[in-house]
């Protein structure tokens, strides 16, 4: 061992010093052999860093790691041929051997014995055969070079090398890692899993600790079975070895030191996991079973779509559960677990992810069908959203609902495939082999705790009904529920096993069973591990965002000089910060507006609103397709240093322990960075985070994220959110992809003040809108129609005074200098068509006619309008003016509103003035465009 600190740490250690030759003993055997030494032993070696991690990380431990990888680096066996090299005949199958032994590493797990049931079909596979690679049976009994194949010997027989392949490759897991480019982590994964060719001795402790988990697993489907027949429950049976499973991950990632592990899953299994896993009341879920109401203030969902929370004690400390609240859209909940996870890493200031997990359960047909699959794997490893690594879990029942052929349910041969996209190792399983099932799953942790990288397992399984309970299966599928019918349980087989192991007696096995249907008969919770009075620091506190009202008004005035204070320190960047030529005159501009020189622009009220929230102690986040810049080039919040390309953020650098100012320009996805910020949002509610479309239209990739999470959420699971999405808006003949952002989608989902929808339309209005959403302790989701004229209109523009002694509108009466008693035509309009009819009225000069922008349309501000429209004694027409087509934007979904207020106000019926209906949002030609523009904004003065 070299003279070194590293050297000297280790001899002090308390595996040093004196216990250093045994325990160097110990992890030689280990090298060698690791079912040779104890297990606890086993279980540290295991989790020592790869060679690249140990020089990479500044993990406890360091030197004594150090120092074993050391001795293994000086124990290496592994030998190298080079063409040079190979003359002899023994030689020359010497090099057959070794790729006989590269053959089974790659396709070895397409002959694994995966299914429970037996009647997967796989091809024969040539690259295994013995005569494939000009070997024979005749060759068996023959010594060779092992090479790097981790049999703990540098030479033995070719029988006992291809023993090694088949047990660790051919049994009942199969592993597909050789796609991955990382050499190191695919040694790391061949040393753990050929080292106990996949099938590690565990001692009778954890034997029977996975025995009362199956029984905990198949008891509580069988409780429910009977208690509740054919009721809907998506039972775990034929996947009872999730239990297990799970109770793994989170012991094991607790070993680690995590603190909270977030889950998303399906419904598959979901009770079941909450009870057995989590810890939730028998008696509760029963409760649900008999019809409880699951939230007294909405319209509540049904019992396995249910979120959950508990603490667990694990070998690591305490551990915080959550459970997501999850739709029926299955894989939806991924990129919101993610959302979730970063932002808890994020308040922890956990950069590597070692202190919160992530954990999805997938079905096998929603995995390989749907598309925000492929985008949350897309998401792992970019800056803005990756978390650390997921394991992913597949309870693969080969069936969905009724597709089970291949060719019907994908294209690839494993519903995993599409995990190689970011090189995730892919550990394939049979769910009847509970043993093995614990493995991959420590490995699986392992792989993930040590690489921060996705791994997936892959859970071969069945379901013993049909899709839910009252399905009845074989009129689909009927040999494989012929087959289902007379297949023994996952547990009556693991404890035959253990039977004839004589590691329990029948009737030891059978007591498991009585115990457990005993605390079910009385209510009492099933998880040993739960921690009855949890630390609550592990808890976000949302208490003081609930019971608070949409119409409240909230005072957002903020100082003129520490606004102005606020803005110099944005505009001047540090020396070394060459911005662009057209960037240099933005913030020029800033430099004069601020010394109220300029009037306000849009980009300027819009950064003055991060600035000051920073500044009162509120974190943000936004991201979107080109949020740095901004699509329409306003933003600039991120400067570009044109000597070196870094990045400058203002932002970041306001002053020193600020809250995070994070922007990051998102992948191309809509619907799982949407699905990611919802996330995001729910878990941090001392933020303003932000999704902002690059054109409002693309909202429409994330319609699923919206109707199911933003729009219903707080409604079904009383789950509160302060996402705000700002959606580009408004008709500038630029064709029906780019003009709408859906404004009638938006409004067709309003109801029980569920959030809140506005049309801003001045830099004002959108300084003290995002101000309110953040300083304001109410949490609902704020839908905004932002511009893209307006951002540099003439006319679109606010005082520093607005900014510092003014607060949001939800409607704005007519700012011109009128005679109320000579109106007689009030027009009500939202957006950018403000500004064509003050063109209009201005160039016409038609003095009796007042502009009214309702710059709220969610809720609706009633009583303000009302207010406003009383103030016109003599008014005659009322008119709703819009640049949608009819059948679009805000008529339809608000009318109602305005009759009801011109009913009150005492004026006549609401006109409607606007483009026809229409079956596409825009008209694809300009001149056809600048035609309708000018007759809607004719027909707002003149239609009675």
């Amino acid at each position: 061992m070299q003279d070194s600190s590293m050297q000297r740490q280790w001899q002090s250690s308390h595996i040093g010093g004196a216990n250093a030759a045994y325990v160097d003993e110990l992890y030689e055997s280990y090298l060698t052999d690791p079912n040779s030494v104890p297990e606890d032993w086993r279980v540290y070696f295991e989790k020592l860093p790869s060679v690249d991690a140990a020089v990479e990380s500044d993990v406890p431990h360091a030197a004594v790691r150090e120092y074993f990888l050391l001795q293994a680096k000086n124990r290496s066996r592994v030998q190298k041929f080079g063409a040079g090299a190979v003359s002899t005949e023994h030689e020359r199958r010497q090099v057959r051997v070794l790729h006989l032994i590269a053959a089974y590493r790659n396709r070895g797990h397409q002959v694994a014995k995966l299914d429970p049931l037996g009647i997967m079909e796989r091809e024969s596979v040539p690259d295994l055969e013995l005569a494939h690679h000009g070997l024979s049976t005749a060759d068996l009994d023959t010594v060779f070079q092992t090479g790097n194949l981790f049999i703990g010997k540098p030479e033995t027989t070719l029988r006992d090398i291809v023993d090694c392949l088949t047990s660790t490759y051919c049994s009942s897991v199969g592993a597909e890692y050789m796609h991955m480019v990382n050499t190191a982590e695919k040694r790391w994964l061949q040393q753990r899993m050929e080292g106990v060719r996949c099938h590690p001795e565990y001692g009778a402790d954890i034997k029977k600790h996975i025995l009362e988990r199956l029984s905990a697993a198949e008891g509580l489907e069988k409780y429910l079975g009977s208690k509740y027949p054919g009721t809907k429950r998506f039972g775990l049976e034929g996947g009872e070895s999730l239990i297990p499973l799970m109770d793994e991950i989170i012991q094991r990632v607790g070993s680690y030191g995590a603190k909270e592990l977030v889950i998303g899953m399906a419904h598959r299994g979901r009770l079941n996991v909450l009870v057995n896993t989590l810890g939730k009341s028998p008696k509760d879920l029963f409760e649900e079973f008999d019809g409880k109401s699951f939230n007294e203030n909405g319209s509540g969902d049904v019992k396995y779509h249910q979120g959950f929370s508990s603490n667990v004690q694990t070998s690591g400390g305490e551990v915080h559960l959550a459970m997501a609240f999850n739709p029926s859209h299955l894989e939806i909940v991924a990129p919101v677990v993610e959302g979730s996870v970063r932002a808890r890493q994020d308040r922890r200031e956990d950069e590597g992810g070692e202190q919160v997990v992530p954990i999805l359960l997938h079905g096998d047909a929603a995995f390989a069908g749907q598309g925000v699959v492929m985008e949350t794997f897309q998401m792992s490893q970019t800056r803005g959203f990756h978390t650390g690594g997921t394991l992913h879990v597949i309870i693969n029942n080969q069936v969905g609902f009724t597709t089970s052929r291949r060719d019907d349910a994908r294209s690839t041969e494993y519903c995993t495939d599409v995990a190689k996209m970011v090189q995730a190792p892919i550990f394939h399983v049979n769910a009847d082999d509970p043993e093995a099932v614990y493995f991959v799953t420590q490995l699986a942790v392992d792989y993930r705790m040590q690489f921060k990288k996705d791994v997936v397992i892959d859970l071969f399984c069945y379901r013993r009904s049909g899709h839910n309970e009252a399905d009845e299966p074989s009129s689909t599928q009927p040999m494989m529920y012929k087959k289902i019918k007379s297949h023994p349980t996952t547990r009556t087989l693991y404890a035959e096993k253990l039977i004839n192991e004589k590691v329990i007696s029948e009737q030891e096995a059978q007591k498991t069973v009585d115990d457990y249907r005993d605390m079910l008969d009385a209510g009492n919770h099933v998880v040993k591990s739960l921690v009855r009075e949890p630390n609550k620091a592990l808890f976000v506190d949302w208490s003081p965002y609930i019971g608070h009202q949409v119409e409240d008004d909230w005072d957002t005035t903020y100082s003129l000089k520490k606004l102005q204070d606020l803005a110099t320190r944005l505009e001047t960047p540090p020396e070394g910060v060459v911005v662009q030529r057209q960037v240099k005159k933005i913030l020029e501009d800033r430099r004069k507006m601020t010394a109220g020189a300029l009037p306000l622009n849009w980009g300027y009220g819009e950064t003055m609103a991060y600035a000051t929230l920073l500044d009162q102690g509120f974190a943000i986040r936004l991201t979107g397709q080109d949020s740095g810049r901004g699509t329409f080039s306003h933003r600039h919040a991120v400067l570009h240093n044109q000597k070196n390309g870094e990045q400058y953020v203002p932002l970041q650098h306001l002053y020193d322990g600020q809250p995070r100012f994070d922007i990051y320009d998102s992948l191309l996805s809509e619907e799982a960075v949407l699905g990611y910020e919802y996330g995001y949002a729910t878990t941090t509610p001392k933020s303003l985070v932000i999704w902002e479309a690059q054109f409002g239209d693309f909202a429409n990739g994330a319609q699923v994220v919206i109707d199911q999470f933003i729009s219903s959420g707080e409604a079904k699971w009383g789950r509160l959110c302060g996402l705000t999405m700002l959606l580009p808006h408004g008709y500038e003949g630029q064709g029906p992809e780019h003009s709408s952002a859906r404004l009638e989608r938006f409004l067709q989902l309003c109801a029980e003040h569920n959030m809140q929808v506005c049309v801003p339309s001045t830099p004002g209005q959108i300084y003290h809108l995002l101000r309110r959403q953040a300083v304001r302790p109410l949490r609902k989701p704020l839908v905004v129609m932002s511009p893209k004229s307006l951002l540099r209109h003439k006319k679109a523009t606010s005082s520093l005074e607005d900014l510092a002694h003014g607060t949001f509108h939800s409607v704005l009466d007519d700012l011109a200098d009128l005679d109320s008693k000579k109106i007689k035509r009030v027009v009500m309009c939202s957006g950018k068509v403000y500004y064509d009819l003050l063109e209009k009225r201005d160039s016409d000069d038609l003095i009796d006619t007042a502009l009214v922008r309702i710059e709220q349309l969610y809720p609706f501000p009633e009583q303000r309008l009302q207010e406003i429209l009383e103030g016109y004694p003599n008014l005659e027409h009322l008119v709703w003016c819009q640049e949608e087509p009819k059948n679009q934007g805000a008529w339809y979904c608000s009318q109602h509103h305005m009759y009801r207020v011109a009913q009150k106000a005492g004026v006549g019926p609401v006109h409607y003035a606007g483009r026809d209906m229409a079956a596409a949002p825009a008209a694809g030609s300009m001149s056809l465009h600048v035609e309708q523009q000018q007759r809607l904004v004719q027909d707002a003065f003149e239609i009675k």
